[in-house]
């Protein structure tokens, strides 16, 4: 799907979002929150869809928060000024970041690298802004390692992809890709729901 297909599905999507990620709230939210209450220094969201995981973030944090959907982010905006700290909106690719080589101490994704059309560019680009002590924080979802449901997504995915995420990126894989080292994986639902934690190579 083509650049402008992809911002026309987000787009259509933000209106129904917040419904669908109810139950993976429920269940898993507290996960998510753990993981990010390590967030320190300046942290960069990606991915910030309609502001769900600003809930999520520790207070006092100096946050930007990037999305390339436009309709996503004026969704976030109420939840934004909601924050207990410093919390700006940016409307920005992953795969195109324009900010300078390490300026971040901290990176936090959500479901994010399920939807980025090139995973390892757009890993590649976080790699790029993380400082050289800085830490990439991840809960996501990926393709199972048991056979038979690896398959399933596969085949599920041209599908899914039409309205919402892939269902079977190895994003550990392409984390690995992009440069980083994994330095904590964990399962939160099978093999399918993980967190990841991952600094730059040789740090």
């Amino acid at each position: 799907m083509k650049l402008g297909g992809e911002l026309v599905k987000w787009d259509r999507a933000a209106e129904s979002i917040d419904k669908t990620a109810v139950g993976v709230e429920r269940r898993y939210g507290k996960y998510k929150r753990n993981l990010f209450a390590g967030a320190r220094g300046r942290t960069l969201l990606v991915a910030a869809g309609t502001g769900q995981d600003f809930a999520s973030l520790p207070e006092n944090l100096r946050v930007t928060a990037v999305d390339f959907s436009r309709a996503m982010l004026e969704k976030a905006r109420p939840r934004a000024a909601l924050y207990k700290g410093s919390l700006n909106l940016a409307r920005m690719d992953v795969q195109r970041l324009a900010f300078r080589d390490g300026t971040f101490d901290t990176i936090l994704t959500s479901c994010t690298f399920c939807s980025v059309r090139d995973p390892v560019e757009g890993l590649r680009e976080l790699n790029r802004v993380l400082k050289p002590d800085g830490r990439l924080m991840m809960f996501e979802h990926v393709r199972a390692g048991n056979p038979f449901l690896g398959i399933l997504m596969d085949l599920m995915t041209p599908v899914s992809r039409l309205v919402g995420p892939d269902l079977n990126r190895r994003t550990g894989e392409n984390v690995r890709k992009a440069g980083f080292e994994i330095v904590r994986e964990f399962n939160v639902y099978l093999d399918i729901v993980k967190i990841f934690e991952a600094i730059k190579r040789g740090a």
